[in-house]
């Protein structure tokens, strides 16, 4: 487990290689959600989004004989694009493990930032097969997506600024996947404001963590289908139990809301998000009456997007 001091050090230790992200808001998107929204902007952040934070955190805080021989994870996307970013910075490689399927815009995005990509069939085993024979090969070190503590603790600058940035919120929102940014805010929001609420906001289409979380058992991801490509990972190990410590409650969107929520950042707020970002308020739309009158911390965590896709259609 970690706390805010943990959050707290890893912002001391990246805060001159990340951006200190705005927080804008929108006065129609908050008459329409009966609410005052603070969207915190990670879609802003280096590599398009907050994993930055957390892939910052784990190179920088690996000592010299650490990461002599480079780093190795597995994602499709935007923690590979961050892991590779982050690597370059302290002139080490990463080897980047992706699906075959991996959008090319993300592929070429990890290939830009200097990542040394491997290949292999889209699934979890083949994901973890092929990085441990990187690992094997290469002696390169391991640093998971989100079941890492050093990942949650730089994942929690996000909301640890927000919190700064803003009036106290009564509540604070963030999507979640496979845990990571939504631990790293719930032990941000939870230890710096005493009575604030922290909600999770989750696709009806790939709900593991809101069974999980209402049955109180670790229940695995079985054939997600969501667009909110960000969120299709199940809970990891460590994130689980703080999810259950900090978290108050769960919400789940629709498909249809999913869009509708991207569209109106996308025209009301002039910036561009991705699905997994628009989560939040497609569950603050949906569910307005636990958002009523409230002030709202909202964790927008990125903006990486194929603009090849025809998404509003």
């Amino acid at each position: 487990m970690i706390h805010l001091t943990d959050i707290a050090e890893a912002h001391q230790r990246i805060g001159k290689y990340i951006h200190c992200t705005p927080v804008l808001t929108s006065r129609s998107i908050n008459a329409m959600a009966g609410a005052d929204l603070f969207f915190k902007c990670e879609n802003f952040q280096k590599a398009g989004a907050f994993k930055f934070r957390g892939a910052c955190n784990a190179v920088f805080s690996l000592s010299g004989d650490e990461m002599s021989k480079g780093v190795c994870t597995h994602s499709s996307g935007n923690f590979a694009q961050a892991l590779a970013l982050a690597a370059s910075m302290r002139n080490i490689p990463a080897y980047i493990v992706m699906p075959r399927n991996a959008s090319p815009v993300k592929v070429a995005a990890v290939e830009g930032y200097g990542g040394i990509i491997y290949f292999c069939e889209p699934t979890l085993a083949a994901r973890e097969e092929t990085a441990a024979a990187v690992i094997a090969k290469t002696g390169a070190r391991f640093v998971h997506p989100y079941d890492d503590y050093k990942i949650i603790a730089g994942q929690g600058t996000a909301a640890f600024e927000a919190i700064r940035q803003t009036e106290k919120p009564d509540i604070v929102i963030a999507p979640v996947g496979g845990g990571g940014l939504l631990s790293g805010t719930a032990i941000a929001a939870k230890e710096s404001l005493p009575g604030v609420q922290v909600i999770a906001a989750e696709p009806l289409g790939a709900n593991d963590a809101f069974r999980s979380f209402y049955s109180r058992t670790w229940t695995p991801s079985i054939k997600p289908d969501t667009i909110a490509d960000g969120l299709l990972t199940s809970l990891g190990e460590r994130n689980f139990p703080i999810i259950l410590q900090y978290v108050d409650q769960i919400l789940t969107c629709t498909e249809p809301g999913i869009t509708h929520a991207m569209k109106l950042m996308w025209e009301r707020m002039k910036i561009v998000v991705e699905p997994s970002s628009a989560v939040p308020l497609a569950c603050m739309l949906e569910h307005p009456s636990v958002f009523a009158g409230k002030k709202v911390l909202v964790i927008v965590s990125g903006g990486n997007v194929d603009l090849s896709r025809h998404w509003f259609e």
